[in-house]
């Protein structure tokens, strides 16, 4: 019913894509949908999910063949998070796994690196993170208290992280330290840490107020021993890293953002036109029209800038204020597009059982992570008076 109103999407109109989406559906439905309460009480998915994401080809799809990925462009990475958030499920940490880890591994590891791990996040057979933020140190990364001594052939990693996704279940993680501490040198870099080196070790998944199947966990690390090898590009130069490669995080936030709102009102519609009340269907009054009206047209709006940023972002052109501009907005869009969607369900979209219960709770957090939405207009605001504010 939605799709009759909605204008066609350039970026998926390939043959390819309705493959895709058809086999991404298929795999939602008859793999996922069923798991959700169990996932949910574990806190963190199974790792079975994770491999058989592998043999489907569903991981690491724009990564290059020649390390096991698919070799596809972008827009099946962002095909893959759409459907994934327009049924609600936030579970599976596919796509930090695939659209942040992998492109630092790709981008700025050395050959022998991404040999190594990319073939196996391809098939499932090794879960990633990335470790950035600490108990007392979120957006601010600068101010990061995890550091790296350098021992001469290899670094020793002492510190922790927290709000970790994939943390709980994770076989590896790049993590952001500071190297040369109270020096002329001090800087932070990244580094690979498997999570069998002696003194890693990870905390339970946090209780959270949604995503609650979302391996969410702290990381510790006490004398850890770490290969000068797995150092990530050069010492002094993972701030510089993370600043770039955060503007593709943004992004899949935002694509998350608009693709749940687009699921909730799918929902909603369905609900209130088989809903009654004073022997009318919900849909039938118009607050309920209205509301459903407002609410499309926010996220069709919020759509074709999305699908612009997708575009940029394919040919390696989008810009970091851009990806702040879609994820603050997407995501503040998608928070009230789900209340009021929530609100048409009455009593029943406050219980657990209804999937826009799940939206609202799971939502919440996308308006925090990958940069607060006030950090967000800081970015933008920088640009704007870029001169006036040197």
């Amino acid at each position: 019913m939605l799709q009759n109103i909605l204008i066609e999407r350039k970026i998926y109109a390939t043959e390819e894509h309705k493959m895709m989406q058809s086999m991404i559906q298929e795999f939602i439905s008859n793999e996922i949908m069923g798991q959700l309460d169990e996932w949910e009480k574990q806190g963190m998915v199974s790792r079975d999910i994770w491999k058989r994401a592998g043999e489907l080809g569903l991981l690491c799809l724009d990564m290059p063949e020649q390390y096991g990925g698919g070799g596809l462009d972008f827009t099946f990475n962002s095909l893959l998070i759409e459907e994934f958030a327009k049924k609600g499920i936030t579970g599976p940490g596919f796509s930090l796994h695939s659209d942040i880890v992998a492109p630092y591994l790709l981008n700025y590891g050395t050959e022998a690196q991404k040999l190594k791990y990319l073939p196996l996040m391809a098939k499932g057979e090794l879960i990633t993170a990335i470790g950035m933020t600490e108990p007392n140190c979120g957006s601010d990364l600068k101010a990061l208290l995890t550091t790296a001594e350098d021992k001469g052939d290899h670094y020793l990693v002492n510190g922790q992280k927290t709000f970790i996704t994939n943390g709980y279940m994770c076989d590896m993680a790049i993590v952001a330290v500071k190297t040369n501490v109270n020096t002329a040198d001090e800087g932070v870099t990244l580094l690979i840490l498997e999570s069998d080196m002696e003194g890693f070790n990870k905390g339970k998944p946090l209780k959270k107020i949604g995503m609650k199947s979302q391996d969410t966990a702290e990381l510790f690390f006490d004398n850890v021993k770490v290969p000068k090898e797995n150092r990530l590009g050069d010492e002094k130069m993972g701030f510089k890293i993370m600043m770039k490669e955060l503007a593709r995080e943004r992004l899949t936030v935002g694509i998350m953002a608009v693709a749940t709102a687009e699921g909730a009102i799918e929902d909603t519609i369905k609900y209130t036109t088989e809903r009654t009340a004073f022997g009318l269907a919900i849909a039938g009054f118009q607050n309920t029209q209205f509301k459903i009206a407002e609410s499309v047209t926010q996220m069709q709006i919020h759509q074709a800038f999305l699908d612009r940023c997708i575009e940029l972002m394919d040919k390696h052109e989008l810009s970091s204020e851009s990806a702040s501009m879609i994820k603050y907005s997407a995501t503040d869009m998608c928070g009230k597009v789900v209340d009021d969607c929530l609100q048409l369900f009455g009593g029943y979209g406050y219980m657990w059982d209804y999937p826009i219960a799940r939206m609202y709770a799971d939502n919440r957090v996308t308006r925090i992570y990958a940069g607060t939405n006030e950090i967000m207009k800081i970015l933008i605001a920088r640009r704007l008076f870029k001169d006036l504010l040197k």
